[in-house]
């Protein structure tokens, strides 16, 4: 009997001719590989790789802007099992599964020459990542199947979903088995593979989103208690962190190496898309309003609050972390002055110094971006200079878990001083101050389970902004229908915008969810996207359709 050893048969491996190949020539035979160590470390190390991992995309949320789809699936309420994000978010993410079946259940073939302890590291690296991706499947789908095991042809046909919770509890005991025998720290030579905290933070991630407080506190308390080697720390400077200064950071707990040497890294369009458009990018994917709006007053009131608000000067007496990623009006980005104010048709060139068309102004440029933001965080001259970029991608983070830990002993009703600590040390390392300077950044001290649930939902965006992790909680806060059903809100036309009102005509209502209304501006703004969430059926995605056409027995996730 064949076996879909390499690839999860009904999604990647079964073509209009039901043919598929287990051996193709550029991938070891099952029958032949994991005989020794060297074998089993190649078969680990090919799944840290960014088609295994990696965070949702920002676009589905309401903190990013792509002009030139206008929108996508998710935000356009369009998504059905067709969809090819869809198809390549369960392909990627079974694939990975098989992979690690293979291993398990081939992996003895090389014990008598491989030391028990590297076997044991090896396989529970491999658990690690077949749980990981097993959560990633749940949070998106729902029930999906269980494979454990190389899964047998015929037997893929009758393949059925297994119930969420029965998949959760799989997923824990997969983590708890890689915790218990991944070391808290490697070799330099071996940074970026997992560890005992990596196991840890997918726990508690894993925890959080399934609304599993308890676990998903003790996950995180266990990675805050770590001494020694191994350990976690906030870096001292946000906007490094997700510059190359920033890839031997203690604060990463999960990052995926990147090196345009090794031929890992991003180029052409995805890079100059987030580029201002006087380097020679496209000033396309961009941040929205509603992202701009987000970032707090240095008084730690939201900007419909706040005194210190100047909607006029709507980069004034911020949280810092809003020029960090976002580029502010201006200022010097990239060797230009970046200005995207209707009149100012020329702008400096710090480059060749000396004034230059502005072609990041739309009485200049009709396509520069339509909110007037451009994206900061991560991005650095080497961009500019070389139209690629190969930082490492971050996954998980500390910071993640010090939120983490705060939003689960908030649900649980548990708030005490090391709630506020948490939280605290994410705000103060924002203002660049120590978590004790409490009268150099807003520090928090209420003890209201309603008013903490608000901070820390607001800390996660801004501190997290770029980085994929706002589309899940707008899914797991069931705040989806309401984001995701306002428009996207630009700067008017140049030939109507009122100067008087530059850049934006007054301060933003935020309700207590933090979502902006823009509704009563009128023509002092304009939609340049329509968003759309059906909340009867998105807060799932569908179950491909090739499974099913395959596996009658795969059932659909309702709506679809």
């Amino acid at each position: 009997m064949k076996k879909s050893s390499l690839v999860f048969l009904l999604a990647a491996g079964v073509s209009a001719c039901n043919s598929l190949d287990l051996n193709p020539l550029s991938e070891p035979s099952t029958a032949t590989f994991y005989s020794n160590q060297t074998e089993l470390e190649l078969a680990v190390n090919d799944l840290y790789r960014l088609d295994f991992w990696g965070n949702d995309n920002e676009q589905f949320t309401d903190n990013y802007w792509h002009r030139g789809q206008l929108g996508n699936a998710v935000t356009f309420g369009t998504m059905n099992a067709e969809d090819a994000t869809v198809q390549a978010f369960w392909v990627a993410c079974y694939k990975a599964i098989a992979r690690t079946n293979t291993f398990l259940a081939n992996k003895d073939r090389a014990a008598a020459s491989t030391p028990a302890a590297t076997l044991k590291q090896l396989e529970a690296e491999m658990r690690l990542i077949r749980a990981y991706e097993y959560a990633r499947l749940i949070a998106h789908f729902g029930d999906v199947p269980l494979l454990t095991k190389p899964t047998v042809l015929e037997e893929s046909y009758s393949v059925t979903r297994t119930p969420q919770a029965e998949v959760l509890k799989f997923v824990f005991d997969e983590l708890d088995f890689a915790i218990a025998n991944l070391p808290q720290s490697y070799a330099a030579s071996a940074v970026k593979r997992l560890t005992k905290g990596a196991a840890l933070a997918v726990k508690a991630r894993t925890a959080l989103y399934a609304g599993n407080w308890a676990v998903a506190r003790d996950a995180s308390q266990a990675i805050m208690q770590f001494t020694g080697a191994g350990a976690y720390s906030l870096h001292g400077n946000y906007s490094q962190l997700f510059l190359k200064a920033g890839e031997t950071s203690p604060e990463l707990i999960i990052s995926i190496p990147r090196d345009e040497a090794q031929k890992v890294f991003t180029q052409g369009t995805n890079v100059q898309d987030q580029l201002p458009r006087l380097t020679g990018g496209f000033g396309a994917q961009i941040p929205t309003r509603e992202m701009v709006d987000a970032y707090e007053c240095r008084d730690g009131k939201p900007i419909d609050e706040s005194p210190l608000y100047d909607p006029k000067a709507p980069f004034r007496n911020r949280d810092p972390r809003l020029t960090a990623s976002i580029v502010e009006f201006g200022t010097q980005w990239l060797g230009y002055n970046y200005q995207p104010h209707p009149d100012s048709t020329t702008t400096f060139s710090s480059k060749d110094n000396r004034r230059v068309s502005n072609l990041d102004n739309r009485a200049v440029a009709a396509f520069a971006s339509f909110t007037g933001f451009l994206w900061k965080k991560g991005i650095d001259q080497t961009w500019a200079d070389k139209r690629s970029e190969d930082s490492d991608a971050i996954i998980i983070r500390y910071a993640e878990i010090l939120l983490t830990y705060a939003e689960a002993k908030i649900e649980l009703n548990e708030i005490d001083a090391s709630v506020l600590n948490a939280i605290n040390q994410v705000r103060a390392r924002a203002y660049g101050v120590a978590v004790g300077q409490t009268s150099a950044y807003p520090a928090v001290t209420s003890t209201s389970v309603a008013e903490l649930r608000q901070v820390v939902r607001r800390e996660r965006r801004v501190e997290f902004a770029k980085e994929g992790l706002r589309y899940m909680d707008l899914i797991r806060w069931r705040l989806a229908e309401k984001a995701l059903t306002r428009p996207v809100i630009g700067l008017p036309d140049p030939a109507v915008q009122n100067r008087s009102k530059w850049p934006f005509p007054g301060i933003t209502p935020l309700d207590d969810d933090g979502i902006a209304d823009y509704s009563g501006f009128g023509t002092d703004v304009k939609i340049v996207a329509q968003r759309s969430f059906d909340k009867t059926r998105q807060y799932l995605w569908p179950i491909p359709a090739i499974e099913r056409r395959v596996n009658p027995n795969m059932t659909q996730n309702q709506g679809y």
